[in-house]
């Protein structure tokens, strides 16, 4: 059997690095509601027929969100690693009712535990206690306000002392979203399409499974594509005189035998060389209301993959991209997703709200 093996090589000016190496009944009609069936409480309208990605968007703004966040859900926001999944529109959701959802998914999380659904992963933790909060300070426009959900508990031997400490979290979110769609939503539903959760993945199934009985939604897991990931790495490299990027990393897949995955870093002044190169004579890069075209993203994309190719012979138009990452955060094809910068919260959050609107089936 062939083994995979490891090979590195660098380029004469920038850094790059070469690796080779070897649906339950509760939830049916949010379903058919976005499907456009009979039984839908939603209806196909031309708003969910419509949905494209943006091939303009404003370039990123820096934001100071300090000041209107909740200094200890920021710090929860920017420190995670967040696993993506797109959410149907949750029908009676009300943000005036969180303290009686709390107390309806503690029990439910209970209940479930008694039955042994838990019990192999959760087994070792005592009671558990839901927590739903109000993400004050992230919505936009006619957005819906973003709302944390958080599980506590404590080891099953611990003292009475012994505070609970947060075993799982995640949210519920809204930025920017197409105003269009909002507003073709019926009374009584409410559009929080990005959902993002941190913890194991016995309890993201349990809180899910809470919300489709709830609310009638659904959820789905959420790629994120490769039109969304150059959006991702050019917006970013966008900010760099403002925030410095420190890197910028893509990992590349290559489809032969054995496997070849290529990790390559690109320096932040190359990087920001070339953006500003690829960016049109009209633009002016000093306004941070300009905007900035997906056909400029893909010559950024285009000019990346030039330059790896004369120093490597290797054409990474012929395999896919995989992930893509600079201090300000990183995003993965599979829906993982890191913000290291509350300053640009808002930029990443909008974009993948964008990005959930557009995997909702309808």
């Amino acid at each position: 059997m062939d083994r995979a093996t490891t090979s590195a090589a660098s380029t004469p000016h920038r850094s790059a690095l070469v690796k080779r190496r070897s649906k339950s009944k509760s939830h049916r009609q949010s379903y058919r509601s976005c499907s456009g069936g009979a039984a839908s409480r939603i209806g196909l309208t031309p708003a969910l027929t419509a949905r494209r990605l943006n091939t303009s968007r404003k370039a990123p703004k820096s934001l100071n969100i300090t000041e209107r966040v909740n200094a200890e859900h920021l710090a929860l926001l920017v420190k995670t690693k967040w696993k993506l999944c797109y959410a149907t529109p949750l029908y009676q959701f009300r943000h005036t009712m969180l303290k009686s959802y709390a107390r309806q998914l503690s029990a439910f999380i209970v209940a479930e535990k008694q039955r042994g659904l838990a019990v192999e992963v959760e087994g070792a933790q005592n009671h558990f206690r839901a927590s739903f909060s109000v993400l004050q300070g992230l919505a936009e426009a006619d957005d819906p306000e973003t709302i944390l959900i958080q599980i506590h508990s404590k080891p099953l031997f611990s003292s009475s002392e012994e505070p609970q400490r947060c075993v799982w979290s995640g949210w519920l979110s809204c930025i920017n979203g197409n105003l269009d769609y909002l507003h073709s939503l019926p009374q009584g539903f409410t559009c929080l399409p990005l959902f993002g959760s941190s913890g194991t993945e016995v309890l993201t199934t349990l809180v899910k499974s809470w919300c489709q009985k709830t609310f009638d939604c659904s959820f789905g897991p959420l790629e994120i594509n490769y039109t969304s990931l150059q959006w991702f790495m050019a917006l970013l490299t966008n900010c760099h005189t403002e925030s410095n990027i420190q890197h910028l990393k893509m990992i590349w897949s290559i489809p032969v035998e054995p496997p070849l995955q290529v990790a390559f870093t690109v320096s932040p002044q190359d990087a920001w060389e070339l953006w500003s190169s690829v960016r049109t004579a009209t633009r002016d890069l000093a306004d941070p209301g300009g905007c900035i075209d997906f056909e400029e993203v893909e010559r950024f994309t285009q000019g990346l993959k030039s330059h790896f190719y004369r120093h490597f012979r290797l054409d990474l138009s012929a395999g896919s991209l995989k992930e893509v990452s600079t201090a300000l955060g990183g995003a993965s094809i599979n829906g993982r997703v890191k913000i290291s910068n509350s300053r640009y919260m808002i930029t990443t959050l909008a974009l993948l709200t964008e990005c959930a609107l557009l995997k909702m089936p309808i």
